[in-house]
Formats: structure tokens, C-alpha cells, sequence
């Protein structure tokens, strides 16, 4: 069975790393467009061009799944994905994951983009699922961007930032977005001891299985796992290559992603 994950960038390596754990006899199909990146500072109207786009490429492959694993694309494009795939092939989307950092009942920060975090999506969310609960919403400037150059010192810069940022009494970090948990363990050495991390990734790759009949299975043999670069049959890029999850899924193998609290 294929299954097309559609992102600008490297956001979508955390979600197809738990989709190869969870089941990893799914072929993938992942679906990258570097030469529109990042989506962020595009129009609506070329996002869900360009998701569109991906998602017709994926069809002609036959994938039998779409994921979206990025939130701007998510937000923008979404309805309309889903207006042209299903019923025939499910779409899932993302979400952060507010609603479990809500859950625990301690005060949260949202970390996310300087876009998402003034957003209408990122506050109905948090009037939904953390009313009466102490939500900070930090943007992190420069992170995603960093994160998908691989640029080690930026990302460094980027994160003692939002951390500095971070109000002390916050027991939770929601990480808002999808390219975050590649550099999660360097996000949690920023924060106190303590501070637990809530990552969307594995939800997101649990509810595909659900929307495809799935159940895991870890113990599958290995599908395949090929790239394609705004359209055109690639390789994983280099700065996908500078993180261990992509060094693990170019190499076809069953990667480990980075465990932050369920979602």
C-alpha cells in the first residue's frame, strides 16, 4: 500500500519516521518541493497549489493515503485536498498537539512560527481544547527555516531564543511545528529539567493507519520509500541527510524518532 506525505521540506520526515515504525511495510511516497520552499511565506493560493499538485502526482502513482504533516499546509490547503481525494484516498492533516499538552493540566507554551502563532487557527485551537488552562504562545523565529537548512549554529541561536522566551512556570513545550522534533533533544536540553515535549508526529501516523483500516505491525518487512523533488523523482536532499531519521529513511531502514509525551 502507498501512502504520500506532502511537505515543503524536512517536515514531513517525522511522521513518515513513525509511519515506517509503525508499519513499515507501507511504501511511502514523500513528497518534497524545494523549489517553492518554505511554504510559509507563500500565498494561499500557490499552497494549495502546490499541495494539489503533489497530491495529482501522488494519484498517478496510486497511493491509496495522503498525509499533509505540516501545519501551514494543513490550515491552507486541507479542504481543499480533501474536496478533490476523498472519499476515494483518506487525507490526514495535522494538528499540535494542544489538546494533550491541555490534558495534563499544568500551564504550556506553544512554540511555532512567528505565522502560526498569530494566527486564528492557533487560537481557536488553544479556545478549544485549553480554555481556563495558562497557555504561552512563543514564535520562534527563524527555527523552521534553520531546522530545514541544517544550519547547526541558527538553529542553536533559534532555540536559546525561544527558550529565554519561555515563561518559567510552564511544565510543557507543544512543538507547533512539524520541523521541531528533528531537533527535540536539543529543544529539551534548552529547557529546564523537567519540561516535557508534545510532538503531533505519532498521532498523525496513528490516525492514518486508522483511516486506512490499518493496525500496526512493526514487525513487517520493509516497503520502499521513494522522494520526489517538486515534481520531479529525486533523493532525499542534503540537509534531509544532516539528521539521523533522514539518514535512516534514505537508507530504507526502520528509523527511531524521537519519543515526546503522547498525543
Amino acid at each position: 500500500m502507498l501512502v504520500a506525505l506532502i511537505d515543503s521540506g524536512t517536515g514531513l520526515l517525522p511522521t513518515a519516521g513513525w509511519l515506517r515504525r509503525l508499519r513499515p511495510d507501507l511504501d511511502l511516497l514523500l513528497c518534497m518541493d524545494p523549489d517553492h520552499m518554505p511554504w510559509g511565506d507563500r500565498g494561499e493560493a500557490v499552497i494549495t497549489g502546490r499541495v494539489l499538485a503533489a497530491a495529482d502526482l501522488a494519484a498517478e502513482r496510486g497511493a491509496e493515503g495522503i498525509v499533509v504533516p505540516c501545519n501551514t499546509a494543513t490550515v491552507t490547503a486541507l479542504d481543499a485536498l480533501r474536496a478533490r481525494c476523498e472519499p476515494a484516498v483518506p487525507v490526514v492533516g495535522t494538528v499540535p498537539a494542544i489538546k494533550p499538552a491541555a490534558g495534563s493540566g499544568a500551564p504550556f507554551a506553544v512554540w511555532a512560527t512567528v505565522a502560526t502563532t498569530a494566527s486564528a487557527y492557533q487560537a481557536r485551537l488553544i479556545e478549544e481544547f485549553a480554555a481556563g488552562r495558562t497557555v504561552e504562545r512563543v514564535a520562534c523565529p527563524g527555527l523552521a527555516e534553520a531546522i530545514d537548512r541544517a544550519d547547526e549554529a541558527a538553529v542553536e541561536t533559534a532555540i536559546a531564543d525561544a527558550a529565554r522566551r519561555t515563561p518559567a512556570h510552564c511544565a510543557g513545550v507543544v512543538l507547533g511545528c512539524t520541523h521541531y522534533p528533528l531537533v527535540a533533544d536539543r529543544i529539551a536540553a534548552a529547557l529546564p529539567a523537567g519540561v516535557g515535549l508534545y510532538d503531533s508526529a505519532e498521532a498523525v501516523a496513528r490516525q492514518t493507519l486508522r483511516r486506512l483500516g490499518l493496525t500496526e505491525d512493526q514487525d513487517a518487512l520493509p516497503g520502499t520509500i521513494e522522494v520526489t523533488l517538486s515534481g520531479r523523482p529525486g533523493l532525499l536532499p542534503p540537509n534531509a541527510l544532516a539528521y539521523p531519521l533522514g539518514r535512516a529513511l534514505a537508507a530504507g531502514g526502520r528509523p527511531a524518532p524521537a519519543r515526546t509525551q503522547p498525543a
